[in-house]
């Protein structure tokens, strides 16, 4: 099939993108029953998104990325991070509700860590990603 180039003169981060689009419209009815038939249910792709978007704060990715190294607790985050403990914590509750990170109390520390290895998946090949 043909392709035609379409010039998008938005400037994203990675610079001006250029589109190739089909100059003909044609479509392929059986793949796209195929693909609607594969695709996960509306909930779980929204429940997907919600998950990424904890990765686009540059503050959680900072606490993903000590926690990579070390279990934690609040006061050295804080103090790591050079934030309060208050704004540390907020950002603590967001990473646990999503079931990044996990807790554990220790007289009256309380230490956080990565919840598993997938989140130390996840970070590094973003890592990989981005660095390519």
């Amino acid at each position: 099939m043909p392709l035609k180039r379409v010039s998008d003169e938005r400037e994203g981060y990675m610079g001006k993108t250029e589109i190739e689009c089909c100059e003909v419209i044609c479509v392929h009815n059986d793949m796209i029953q195929k693909v609607k038939d594969l695709m996960p249910r509306e909930e779980l792709l929204k429940d997907l998104a919600d998950f990424y978007k904890v990765f686009g704060d540059a503050t959680r990715i900072k606490i993903l990325c000590v926690l990579l190294q070390e279990e934690v607790c609040v006061c050295d985050l804080a103090e790591l991070l050079g934030m309060t403990q208050s704004a540390i914590s907020h950002q603590l509750r967001v990473l646990k509700q999503m079931k990044l990170v996990k807790n554990r109390r220790d007289g009256k520390t309380v230490y956080y860590s990565l919840a598993d290895r997938h989140i130390q998946n996840i970070i590094s090949q973003g890592m990989e990603h981005i660095q390519e």
